[in-house]
């Protein structure tokens, strides 16, 4: 009998859905400061995990959901998580073969990129930044990354995702 394979799209999907949740949990306020883009941080794991599978369409759509969770305007995430998308689909093989800890570097850039976006958009329709404390979601990412690649390199491997 021919059995057919699980190729795990269940899996990032459920991953996608759990960082959308994350993204939404509340927080204490002392807390809030420090919420990592818990959606930026895992669409950049499997975009470089499984670039044959993860796009710019599915960043797009990822964002879309994410403007609508977060009430932001809408098409800002999605322009933000299509772009770092692209731009890691683009340079994967460049940036898989480095251990997490060196990937995290790449990642705090791609964060920060995600912030300046959003500060620009925020200014453009009348938004200001309220003090450097915006800018520390990048920092608590960029210490997160090497945890999340792991926990979802071991979820990818035990779910054979492919």
């Amino acid at each position: 009998m021919i059995r057919s394979q699980h190729h795990g799209g269940r899996i990032i999907l459920l991953s996608l859905l759990t960082a959308l949740l994350l993204s939404i949990t509340p927080l204490p306020e002392t807390l809030q400061v420090f919420r990592p883009d818990w959606v930026a941080l895992t669409l950049l794991y499997w975009c470089l995990a499984l670039p044959q599978r993860i796009g710019v369409g599915i960043a797009w759509i990822t964002g879309l959901l994410q403007d609508v969770l977060i009430g932001s305007l809408l098409g800002q995430h999605a322009l933000i998580l299509a772009l770092i998308a692209y731009i890691v689909l683009r340079f994967h093989q460049r940036i898989r073969p480095f251990p997490p800890w060196q990937q995290a570097i790449i990642v705090a850039l791609l964060l920060l990129l995600t912030q300046l976006i959003t500060l620009w958009i925020n200014g453009i329709i009348g938004r200001s930044l309220n003090s450097w404390s915006y800018w520390l979601p990048s920092v608590t990412g960029t210490l997160l990354w090497p945890v999340i690649f792991y926990l979802l390199r071991k979820i990818r491997r035990w779910f054979h995702v492919k």
